[in-house]
């Protein structure tokens, strides 16, 4: 698509966004021409039809690797595969960010198959049958089903999937007989091994090896199945390999998306709202790996394991997993906290923005980020709402140290100055940005509410509210303007265009310029097909703007426009070209599926949509905003504040909401205007 032809298309999608029905008064969107659908349970598939070629990728996580699967389905039906086994633990020298190993695996490195002695999927020159793909599946695990008017007698069912525990990724193709005779399979037998270079290997030489599983030739009844697979796996130790168990395998995966998905379930009238919160907590949840320092969670991407970020893992997605439910993600927050805090000094020097390698490495290219900011953020909130007394004071340190740090960067004008902002230079930050101030001033003010759970001096709490009080006053002073001509902000000092991190304030509970701060993101100046411009009038853009502005925009009260947005941002995610998580960038990184911004979706629900802001922990302020065309939503097993309840809220004649608080046998009920803020205590 030229330029040109892009442009008009967002004007046109600018243009209907901004029509409004005349009796509802809610946007019109466009209608999106989906490529995937919904399924009764859960996953989404798509039905090959037409609208090829096409292509597309995915990563799935487990423990010890990442499976990256690019597809590619051509106009012939043809589907084609390219795997990138990821192995964070095995690494490479030097230490660095991206010193992990990978291997790339297309279809000729597979064996080949045969259905009674013909060839399938061949090369050009060899003959045999071609299978179109008839469909593909995502929940998790990607399973392809192919076509096969060619060849009648067989059914086959071809899924790829990590291990949940092991350095291994499991393809295996299950063939059914169909037929009312029997049928011959076979699989070539396959092993290969290659080994890493001695001197430039970290501990020992790292072995990988592809190798078939079940493979040889099976004879099939009518009804009958039988499954061969391939296994890529890494090893230190390739003389004592253990055997490949592909259906405890899939079992194992199977298990730990349902582990996932159990706890912190969101029931609302948008099954698409529900299906994208199920998958972005399996993307946001899958992507922890366990390293020699621990629990890490990694963004993914081809490049980024075995590590953490002060904006992605202290920032974005901890706090998630105080609600989440699932053990690993809380012992991967308390280690990335913990690691952060290994960097403390008296100094007062900046922590690292990224802690690599499995911990021997750091990466600070980019100076200080306002990382301190974003740790203070992340761990006060976090602690918080994980309502834990004692995680909470091996915490303090840091939450403490990093607010003292970011006190003695506070320029004549009453701001945080840092390097940069999370961006790293990608965008001009100047000396002082808003996003750091923003995050600044909602860690002080959690700060405060967490000192005093732990009995710290009223001194120090109280002046943590002093402190943010005289930081509100001087973010309106210093970045309050008019930008595009909306009320808003500018994002450093001579700042003159609209950027996509003006959703800050509202995010952190600012709305001294809610009303032309929703224009501006929302106006042609920076919404795109894809949600936020990083700035007006660039094609860049970042998910973890758009995610944050949605939860902003529901906070500030706009709660009907917000749903409409975040409809088709999610409608656009789950369904469409690209599927079925969040991403990070584009152009960079392809769009690549980061796992942490994912959790800065399922936020949107938590702290945006029920509005779930922590004050104790056992305490929470509770401001439902239930949209004008739903009667009730609610978010069930939500594991906080020490305790597992569910929020259930409903709508009341005469404008009120009822809001039930379930806690095991106990139930309580608030009556409040929808919007309202309602404080509960919980009481296990």
């Amino acid at each position: 698509m030229n330029s040109y032809l892009r442009q008009f298309c967002f004007a046109l999608f600018i243009f209907f966004a901004q029509l409004h029905f005349a009796s509802a008064q809610q946007l019109v969107l466009p209608q999106q021409n989906n490529r995937w659908a919904l399924q009764p349970d859960g996953s989404i598939t798509w039905n090959i039809n037409d609208r090829l070629p096409h292509a597309d990728h995915i990563e799935m996580s487990g423990e010890k690797v990442s499976l990256w699967v690019a597809y590619q389905v051509d106009n012939a039906g043809l589907c084609h595969l390219s795997r990138t086994v990821v192995f964070p633990t095995f690494r490479m020298l030097p230490d660095d960010t991206r010193s992990h190993i990978a291997y790339t695996f297309d279809d000729n490195a597979l064996p080949r198959m045969y259905v009674d002695d013909e060839l399938l999927w061949p090369d050009a020159a060899k003959g045999g049958v071609d299978l179109p793909a008839k469909s593909i599946n995502q929940h998790g695990i990607m399973r392809i089903s192919y076509r096969t008017d060619k060849l009648k007698q067989v059914k086959i069912e071809h899924s790829l999937f990590p291990s949940t525990e092991k350095p291994l990724a499991v393809e295996t193709y299950q063939f059914t007989n169909v037929s009312n005779k029997p049928v011959t399979v076979f699989m070539e037998h396959l092993k290969r091994e290659v080994t890493t270079d001695t001197l430039r290997s970290k501990v020992s030489p790292h072995t990988v090896v592809v190798q078939s599983v079940n493979d040889g030739r099976r004879i099939l009844q009518p009804g009958q199945s039988y499954t061969f697979a391939v296994g890529y796996l890494a090893t230190d130790h390739p003389q004592s390999l253990q055997p490949i168990m592909p259906g405890l395998e899939e079992k194992a995966r199977q298990h730990r998306i349902a582990e996932i998905e159990a706890p912190l379930q969101l029931q609302t009238p948008d099954s698409i709202l529900n299906a994208m919160f199920a998958f972005a907590k399996i993307r946001a949840t899958e992507s922890i790996f366990k390293t020699k320092a621990g629990y890490m969670h990694g963004p993914g991407g081809l490049s980024y394991y075995a590590a953490i970020w002060a904006n992605d893992q202290a920032e974005y997605v901890s706090p998630y997993f105080a609600f989440s439910g699932d053990s690993i993600g809380v012992l991967s927050a308390m280690n990335c906290y913990r690691l952060f805090a290994s960097y403390m000094n008296p100094q007062y020097k900046p922590i690292p923005s990224s802690i690599v390698a499995e911990g021997d490495a750091v990466w600070d290219g980019a100076g200080d980020r306002g990382d301190q900011a974003m740790i203070a953020y992340g761990a006060s909130r976090f602690a918080l709402a994980y309502g834990k007394a004692d995680s909470a004071r091996k915490l303090w340190p840091l939450i403490s140290w990093c607010l003292e740090y970011s006190r003695r960067h506070i320029n004549p004008q009453g701001v945080v100055t840092s390097d940069a902002d999370e961006l790293e230079g990608r965008f001009p930050a100047g000396k002082a940005n808003l996003s750091t101030n923003c995050l600044y001033y909602d860690a002080l003010i959690s700060a405060a509410l967490l000192g005093k759970q732990l009995n710290v001096p009223a001194k120090i709490t109280d002046g943590y509210q002093k402190e943010a009080a005289q930081l509100k006053t001087a973010i309106e002073k210093y970045f309050g303007a008019t930008i595009g001509g909306y009320r808003t902000y500018k994002y450093y000092e001579t700042n003159n265009t609209l950027r996509a991190w003006i959703c800050m304030p509202l995010a952190m509970g600012i709305y001294d310029r809610k009303e032309g701060t929703v224009e501006a993101l929302f106006s042609p100046q920076l919404w795109t097909a894809d949600g936020l411009a990083t700035e007006a009038g660039k094609e860049t853009f970042w998910d973890r703007s758009t995610l944050y502005a949605l939860r902003g925009v529901l906070q500030a009260g706009l709660t009907d426009k917000a749903i409409a947005y975040l409809h088709y941002y999610s409608v656009r995610r789950l369904l469409g070209e690209h599927v079925p998580y969040p991403v990070e960038a584009y152009p960079e990184g392809n769009q690549r599926h980061l796992s942490a911004e994912s959790g800065l979706y399922c936020r949107i629900f938590t702290e945006g949509l029920f509005g779930i802001r922590p004050t104790g922990f056992r305490s929470f302020d509770c401001t439902p905003r239930l949209p004008q065309n739903w009667n009730n939503m609610a978010m069930n097993n939500i594991n906080a504040f020490g305790s597992t309840f569910n929020i259930e809220v409903s709508r009341l004649p005469g404008g009120k909401v009822q809001i039930k608080v379930i806690e095991g046998a106990s139930q309580r009920t608030y009556l409040s205007k929808n919007g309202d803020v309602v404080k509960i205590t919980l009481r296990h």
